[in-house]
């Protein structure tokens, strides 16, 4: 599916600093002379855009774990058809803000729908796709959670249902994400987020390019 081109996507909880990150990473490998494309989860597409309104609209508190479920695979399928499947059969870089380990950590672990089923159903949406890199930005959930209610706050759309829950749940959340990289480690990069934006750029862009070097897509 992913042809010649490559697939990178963020990961990390609510408030960890992903859009600043892919849009510094972005503008970076622009620099490079690539054009990555950008994709979003939930979201992408006008479909996936719609679902998005669903899933993170605080009065829609009462969406059951397993239709919260279905619909992240439902924006994500949307996704890969429109969108990352294409870019990456043309040989394009993609940067994805969230993929299927974002469902793993947040309905797997923090739904308590576990892993496991999550990736079953992840083989029969998405043939078990992954990304070739994952960055997994790790921030302490106290303050992420602080950052993204603030964001929130100046937004004319409500997006802050995930905002709304315990702390207990982010931890839960944050393990799970843990647990990816431990399973995956080359994979699943951690990235320890804490520090100021532009520190955490250079470590994104240590990261991504020898990835992107080892395809024969930027140079040295």
């Amino acid at each position: 599916m992913a042809g010649q081109g490559f697939f990178l996507s963020f990961e990390g909880i609510d408030g960890s600093g992903k859009t600043t990150q892919i849009g510094r990473l972005a503008t970076a490998l622009q620099e490079r002379g690539l054009a990555p494309v950008l994709a979003q989860e939930p979201g992408g597409t006008r479909v996936g855009r719609m679902i998005r309104a669903i899933l993170l609209d605080s009065a829609n508190s009462e969406l059951h774990p397993t239709t919260e479920l279905l619909l992240y695979f439902a924006s994500r399928v949307q996704n890969l058809e429109e969108v990352i499947t294409p870019a990456l059969s043309a040989g394009k870089v993609v940067i994805s803000d969230r993929f299927t380990d974002a469902t793993v950590a947040y309905q797997g672990y923090g739904r308590d729908l576990g892993a496991e089923r999550v990736l079953r159903l992840s083989e029969f949406a998405c043939d078990g796709f992954q990304p070739d890199l994952t960055l997994w930005l790790d921030v302490d959930p106290f303050t992420a959670i602080a950052r993204a209610r603030a964001r929130n706050e100046k937004q004319a759309v409500d997006e802050s249902l995930m905002e709304s829950e315990s702390m207990r749940f982010f931890s839960i959340v944050r393990q799970g994400y843990a647990s990816l990289h431990e399973a995956d480690p080359e994979r699943v990069l951690r990235i320890d987020a804490n520090g100021p934006a532009r520190d955490v750029a250079w470590k994104v862009l240590s990261s991504v390019l020898p990835a992107l070097q080892s395809r024969g897509l930027c140079g040295a």
